[in-house]
């Protein structure tokens, strides 16, 4: 079966794909990238400036039909960065309808040419190489197959119900995962009509109408701060947060404003989306859901050894399945007998409904003997009328070997006892923040995910 199955369909006339105002038939969308995958031929990786734009979409299209691997750069990334990603990615090309210094060019846009469809790559050969953010180290490029994306989109379809009877709607970045793959490949692959509304602004996601809507928590947050437009997506059928843990008082206002809670899922740049909330299940305020079709999720200990499923430990989680990338370029494999470890800690409950308490490290604070999510102590401190964000990590502690400290954008002053108190009354003692820091805002990447790194006591 093609990777991008619908894309093949000739009779798609009112099925579009729509990207920053500009839209074309699959058809259409069929025809320039089959002229651009031509000249594609021979040619071993291609990069690509993943702005948020219909040549972006041929581009990425042409990459897929040729079986020529893809490399999307972020168009933000700083020159060490960008330098990084195409020296590191081999790419001989960059895909681009500007001049550019930093490798040979190939146009596009071809008005008025279209060419024939190759033959359909083999399921195994890599579609796109997707670098990391670089958190702890140079950013490393993701392989990932044919076969894991249309594993992943076949998965995800079933469990929300997506089809080509839906329009999708986001304005999400096209270098990552839930952008790119989710948000473009799947409509591509599913049928539905694609609307990219180049920004993900409350007001762009209200006058789109679609059915089905992606976005971050950030999107998510900005949508309840516009009440009006978020009543507009009362018709959508599924809203889907994912990318960074949505929180909790977000989910209950989304609920409200909309009439329906949103659907989390948890995946990561290694793995695709392996755990999702499903489209006629129960959708759990903190949760993201069971694992989807093709792909297996446990718990470890530090030594691996695995843990029980009871809702309350935390471990490690690990993940295996059909949607797992083929390994780092020039690492190889990253698999322990099939498992992945993903780096985040969870915990798992008895009905399979996975809870992620964040990064092993920087989520999971040790402090006094005790194993602190901190997740929960963050959706204790937005309960608070006056905290607007909230970031909690562990700092060195001289007797408990870590604290735990938070980082909070509040309304107004707000005295640290006051919010120390107040997580005390709804949360086991040790939890509690030891140190409160007001700050003017938390520092965040293009995906709206508070970059804790960067994050230093005063």
């Amino acid at each position: 079966m093609r990777l991008l199955t619908a894309l093949h369909d000739a009779e798609d006339t009112p099925r579009t794909v729509t990207a920053s105002g500009e839209s074309v038939s699959r058809h259409e969308l069929l025809g320039r990238a089959s002229a651009l995958a031509e000249s594609l031929r021979g040619v071993p990786v291609a990069a690509v400036d993943a702005t948020a734009g219909l040549p972006t979409i041929v581009a990425i299209t042409a990459g897929l039909l040729a079986g020529v691997p893809i490399v999307p750069v972020p168009p933000d990334a700083g020159t060490t960065e960008r330098a990084h990603i195409l020296r590191d990615s081999g790419a001989a090309v960059l895909l681009s309808d500007g001049p550019s210094g930093d490798l040979p060019t190939m146009a596009i846009t071809r008005p008025g040419v279209s060419g024939s469809v190759p033959p359909e790559p083999d399921a195994g050969t890599p579609a796109l190489i997707l670098y990391t953010s670089g958190t702890t180290g140079p950013p490393k490029g993701v392989v990932v197959s044919r076969a894991a994306i249309a594993a992943d989109l076949d998965a995800l379809a079933e469990a929300w119900q997506w089809t080509a009877g839906d329009t999708l709607v986001h304005g999400l970045p096209l270098y990552h995962v839930h952008g790119l793959v989710l948000g473009v490949l799947g409509p591509l692959r599913i049928g539905s009509p694609l609307v990219h509304t180049g920004k993900p602004t409350p007001d762009a996601y209200a006058r789109a109408r679609g059915s089905l809507y992606f976005g971050v928590p950030t999107v998510w947050s900005r949508v309840c701060a516009m009440p009006d437009a978020a009543r507009e997506l009362r018709s959508a059928r599924l809203l889907v947060s994912g990318s960074a843990p949505l929180p909790v008082p977000v989910f209950e206002e989304l609920t409200t404003l909309t009439g329906q809670a949103p659907v989390e899922r948890y995946g990561m740049t290694e793995t695709l989306i392996t755990v999702s909330a499903r489209h006629d299940g129960p959708r759990r305020a903190g949760h993201v859901g069971v694992p989807v079709r093709g792909v297996e999720t446990r718990l470890v200990d530090d030594a691996g050894v695995p843990l029980e499923n009871d809702g309350a430990t935390i471990g490690q989680l690990q993940v295996r399945g059909a949607t797992l990338f083929d390994g780092y370029l020039g690492h190889g494999s990253a698999l322990t007998d099939g498992w992945f470890t993903t780096g985040d800690v969870a915990t798992i409950g008895a009905d399979g409904w996975h809870r992620i308490v964040g990064r092993a490290s920087t989520d999971l604070i040790k402090t006094g003997g005790y194993r602190v999510g901190a997740g929960e102590v963050e959706d204790a401190l937005l309960l608070h009328p006056a905290v607007r964000e909230a970031a909690v990590i562990g700092t060195a502690h001289a007797d408990l070997g870590e604290q735990v400290t938070a980082f909070v954008v509040t309304d107004g002053p707000v005295p640290e006892k006051e919010l120390i108190d107040f997580v005390a009354q709804r949360l086991a003692a040790h939890k509690r923040p030891r140190v409160v820091n007001l700050v003017a805002e938390l520092p965040r990447n293009a995906m709206g995910k508070v970059q804790k790194s960067r994050l230093r006591p005063s």
